[in-house]
């Protein structure tokens, strides 16, 4: 097994001291990196380990924060705290920009190759990074299938995949094809994979605590779509090229 070193790192970003998780796969050399955005909750242990897991692959990865170290179990005071922010380009831009800053900024990253992933309020913001221009070679969400301002997606510069489930009840078909359109209209090469029978936040493990309707775990597309993700990373990232890998 590949030996993967982990540590925590604390920056500012939108009036907080964020925690990130960073992972960095085995060996001296330069490799492409991925930021990892958490679902609305925030920052718990099952991204932590999507880092780890991508380090294992050969991945720089940074499994960012959006809450200043918290991690919500009340879905209202969850809710209160990010609907503002899925309300505020701008705000979401500044937290994935400072989270990428602290990406760019670790030596082991190849700057000129990092791709964003991310899950609800994560991917939201991966998506964001893209209408605001950000050079990434690719694009990965889950349950995040958010419209942007009108003509912004023409700055999206990477493919985008996104997967979302059939039956989730917060990113219903009209929300599909209001995606779908915005990508197509501003003629980026983008995927959608729709996932059958599967709810908002399929891709996640149950939790202890009370979930917001609509919400459930899907093991079967759960691992298909972490499966969809490494595929379009191996495409866009693959760590086979760069600077000490060839």
């Amino acid at each position: 097994m590949t030996t993967v070193t982990t540590r925590t790192v604390e920056y500012p970003a939108d009036g907080l001291t964020m925690i990130g998780h960073l992972a960095l796969p085995a060996g001296a050399s330069r490799r492409p990196a991925v930021l990892i955005g958490p679902e609305g909750p925030g920052l718990n242990d099952f991204q932590r380990r999507r880092a780890d897991a991508l380090a294992e692959l050969g991945y720089v990865a940074l499994a960012f924060d959006l809450h200043g170290g918290r991690w919500f179990t009340d879905p209202q005071e969850m809710l209160a705290r990010v609907m503002p922010l899925l309300a505020d380009p701008d705000r979401m831009r500044g937290i994935g920009r400072a989270a990428l800053d602290v990406l760019r900024a670790e030596p082991r990253t190849d700057s000129d190759r990092i791709a964003a992933i991310g899950y609800g309020t994560g991917g939201a913001i991966a998506l964001e990074l893209g209408r605001a221009g950000v050079d990434l070679r690719a694009i990965g969400t889950v349950n995040a299938l958010t419209t942007g301002r009108p003509g912004e997606a023409t700055r999206i510069r990477c493919p985008v995949w996104a997967g979302v489930g059939s039956e989730d009840p917060i990113m219903p078909a009209a929300q599909r094809d209001a995606f779908a359109a915005e990508m197509q209209a501003a003629g980026v090469d983008w995927r959608l994979a729709v996932y059958g029978g599967a709810l908002h936040a399929f891709h996640h493990p149950p939790v202890d605590h009370t979930v917001l309707p609509g919400v459930g775990h899907h093991p079967l597309h759960a691992e298909r779509a972490w499966r969809d993700v490494l595929a379009l990373l191996a495409e866009c990232l693959p760590v086979t090229e760069g600077p000490g890998l060839r």
